[in-house]
């Protein structure tokens, strides 16, 4: 046993040495150090079961024991995390990634609440009867509207004290979080609810434009709308798009059957409505704090830019991990811990 120790001491120090130093940080850890616990973790595995079979050396079939127990927690268990950190990455990498990887069905669902809303624009410009016909009954903005009171509804509530704001962005989230499990859930129906759900926001949006087009609004109603409505509107496009997802595989599972198809489905639909959540509640919150306030139709313009290049490159970066993901897939199926862990 002793020429055994001799040969194989130096592996297990080896071992020993990365495992100390990815505990210290395992964010200093190199791939190829990363690469190498792997190795000398499997080798060790095996030397510990030939000591277990072959010697009665309890201090060294435990020393071995505990080593392999710290490497396998490595590369098996992921490393605990702050509820802000898991949080954080799951902003920056699940959310981003969930939506590159259903991007198809989000530009669908795009396209549908903008063919909805052009469709709405263009009726209620050629024809007012089209916009009364189209339009919500209860929204006072209606086509025979003054500009003077359209402007006196875009600037309405600037005044309120900060509790009426609050409960003002509590309604706004109830109601457009409705609206986004509505056109996710219908979408169990084969996606038909959610296509028509889809369009038929967008129409209102047309239709909304339109009224103010005519009265000769047109840079205010944007600054009015933008600033809370790219991520509001984003959030209604993701939640649709994942209800086509369910549409899709109800219709459509390919070569997994429909109960899988739909659990699938499921996984995906769990990040995006969490992060469709954040976005509503964001949406809310600039809704109520900053389209009701006094900032300027340039400042609220700009604050709109700034919300559309955030999501944008949160999206493209998002696409960028993912398309990386599938590029090392054939390599590594799995990631557990830190470590990406091949199939045996």
């Amino acid at each position: 046993m002793s020429s055994f120790v001799g040969r194989n001491k130096p592996a297990w120090d080896e071992l020993e040495s990365l495992v100390r130093k990815a505990r210290k940080n395992a964010g200093a850890m190199t791939p190829a150090e990363l690469a190498r616990i792997d190795v000398l973790y499997r080798r060790t595995t095996v030397h510990l079961a030939q000591v277990a079979t072959r010697s009665n050396d309890r201090k060294l079939l435990g020393y071995l024991n505990d080593l392999t127990v710290s490497a396998h927690s490595l590369i098996y268990v992921a490393p605990r995390r702050s509820m802000f950190a898991g949080l954080r990455d799951f902003i920056v990498e699940g959310f981003a990634r969930s939506i590159a990887r259903n991007g198809r069905v989000h530009a669908l669902a795009a396209a549908l609440l903008i063919g909805g809303a052009l469709f709405g624009y263009f009726a209620s410009i050629v024809d007012v009867q089209t916009a009364y016909a189209l339009g919500s009954s209860d929204d006072p903005r209606r086509p025979g509207s003054t500009t003077d009171q359209l402007l006196t509804f875009l600037r309405d509530g600037r005044e309120q004290a900060g509790g009426e704001k609050f409960l003002f962005a509590s309604f706004l989230f109830q109601n457009n979080f409705k609206v986004a499990v509505m056109a996710l859930a219908t979408g169990f129906l084969a996606g038909v609810p959610t296509v028509i759900l889809t369009f038929y926001n967008g129409m209102l949006l047309g239709v909304f434009i339109a009224i103010h087009h005519r009265a000769g609004i047109y840079a205010e109603v944007w600054a009015w709308l933008l600033p809370h409505g790219i991520t509001e509107l984003g959030a209604i496009v993701l939640a649709s798009g994942v209800g086509l997802l369910f549409g899709r595989a109800v219709l459509a599972p390919g070569l997994q059957t429909r109960m899988d198809a739909i659990r699938s489905a499921g996984q995906e639909a769990v990040g995006v409505l969490l992060g469709a959540f954040f976005m509503l509640v964001a949406a809310a919150i600039i809704e109520s704090y900053v389209r009701q306030s006094h900032l300027s139709t340039v400042a609220r313009l700009a604050f709109a830019a700034g919300t559309a290049l955030f999501w944008a490159l949160l999206i493209g970066y998002g696409a960028v991990l993912e398309r990386a993901a599938r590029r090392v897939a054939p390599e590594t199926t799995t990631t557990a811990g830190f470590l990406p862990v091949k199939q045996l």
